[in-house]
């Protein structure tokens, strides 16, 4: 049983709110809606630019606050902003410079709505292993070679895209450099797929600081946030959250820290998960 009432409730997209073909259930639909119309805080928090979450957040139908880009970014599907924390744009040169070798799967993002939100240096090995994202976000992308020739603000973040021995090879080269206290390295591994993606943000930059911000901001008490997620960069959001649910379809390892596990995305473990809020009474999901 739920201890005491649950106020906010962060829900990560990808793998989480979304089923394996991109779709979110009825089941997922009708329990959002009806923990809104209970007075419940939903929150999305999301790996994703805030565009490319907001026709998700959108088919929600009622407006809410989407904290994207792993927690650098939290703006209302109204457009209201709340916070940024972009990185220094001589973070994002040390970046470009030190990882050279693995420009051919570097992804830059900006915090604009036009051709070059997004920077690529080129495209054929991307698209090998990210290619539906690459099409959805194509009239964002910008190619420039050498990419930091287009370096010229604070982006949100960078990030590396590709198989998963190739990016344990990629984090080994960032952890060897000497500006690791200047960034956060994030993960999310889709083993299926053979995809590692490796975000790089600002310093202290998490869904988990932003979540703990945004509950701050709301007068929200950990123990009154429940936070549902699927991957390795829902972590710092899990840990934060004082009731933390872990998706059926996690990697293993990630349902050895005790946390409430829920049914796979593919059974509507949202709405599972979230039935234990408006009906505290019903049968548990498996602790």
């Amino acid at each position: 049983m739920l201890p005491r009432p649950i106020r906010l409730i962060a829900i990560d997209i990808d793998g989480t709110l979304l089923d394996s073909t991109a779709q979110i259930s009825h089941a997922n639909l009708d329990a959002l809606r009806r923990a809104h119309e209970a007075g419940v805080e939903v929150v999305l928090v999301t790996g994703r630019r805030h565009r490319f979450a907001l026709p998700v957040a959108e088919q929600l139908g009622f407006d809410l606050w989407i904290i994207s880009s792993n927690g650098a970014v939290t703006r209302s599907t109204t457009g209201e902003s709340f916070h940024r924390d972009l990185m220094p744009q001589s973070t994002a040169l040390k970046i470009c410079r030190h990882m050279r070798e693995f420009h051919n799967y570097l992804v830059i993002t900006f915090d604009r709505e036009a051709m070059g939100a997004i920077l690529c240096e080129c495209h054929e090995q991307l698209y090998g292993v990210i290619q539906r994202w690459m099409e959805k976000n194509a009239p964002y992308i910008e190619y420039v070679n050498p990419i930091e020739k287009a370096v010229t603000e604070d982006p949100i973040q960078t990030m590396f895209c590709g198989p998963i021995t190739l990016m344990e090879s990629a984090q080994q080269c960032l952890l060897a450099s000497d500006f690791t206290g200047e960034i956060t390295v994030l993960q999310t591994k889709y083993d299926h797929r053979d995809l590692t993606i490796v975000d790089i943000l600002h310093a202290g930059c998490s869904k988990g600081h932003a979540l703990e911000r945004w509950a701050a901001h709301r007068g929200i008490q950990r123990s009154e946030v429940m936070a549902i997620g699927d991957n390795y960069n829902d972590i710092e959001m899990l840990t934060f959250a004082g009731h933390p649910v872990i998706m059926g379809n996690a990697s293993d390892d990630l349902k050895r820290d005790g946390w409430t596990i829920t049914l796979r995305n593919d059974e509507s473990g949202v709405a599972a998960a979230i039935e234990q809020v408006l009906n505290p009474d019903a049968t548990r999901v498996n602790a």
